[in-house]
């Protein structure tokens, strides 16, 4: 696992991963555009869900889950990928157990995908996990984001000091 995580710290396996995370979240936003929806990854409030799930269309519903099913389902190894690798980069010997939790990030946002494509295609039985995984996964997201973002000011303070 850690010469996994090690060989994405390598700055060509970064910029792949870094780009692929930006490729898909513009792919969200234009999908969004075409289809005139929002999507409900960030919501966990089973009544916000259920009553914005009623106010979408057939095909919203239809493009939301197809969108949830396919980009959003590589989506997470993408930024996951990113976090890990600049933590294992500018983090030493802490970077491992620093991007350990980007691996139950992963898991959550899967489970939330899952999820949400039951609840979208009508399963309301998914409501409870969908009020688990959402939070989960945001609080690990964010976290996570966190070292990364530290990670990158590390990165740059590097520079720097080197070009001095």
């Amino acid at each position: 696992m850690k010469s996994l995580f090690t060989s994405l710290s390598q700055t060509k396996a970064l910029w792949v991963s870094f780009s692929l995370t930006l490729i898909l979240t513009l792919i969200f936003g234009v999908v969004m555009y075409i289809g005139e929806f929002r999507i409900i990854d960030e919501m966990y409030s089973s009544e916000d869900i259920r009553r914005h799930i009623a106010n979408m269309t057939p095909e919203q519903r239809s493009m939301h889950a197809w969108l949830t099913g396919t980009v959003d389902v590589i989506y997470p190894f993408t930024y996951g990928a990113f976090f890990i690798g600049i933590a294992m980069k500018y983090f030493g010997r802490f970077g491992f157990w620093l991007a350990l939790p980007t691996l139950v990030l992963i898991m959550a946002d899967l489970t939330e995908g899952f999820s949400q494509i039951m609840l979208l295609t009508g399963d309301e039985r998914y409501m409870g996990l969908k009020t688990i995984a959402t939070p989960t996964k945001l609080i690990l997201y964010i976290s996570e984001l966190c070292v990364t973002v530290i990670g990158l000011v590390i990165a740059l303070k590097d520079r720097f000091r080197n070009q001095s």
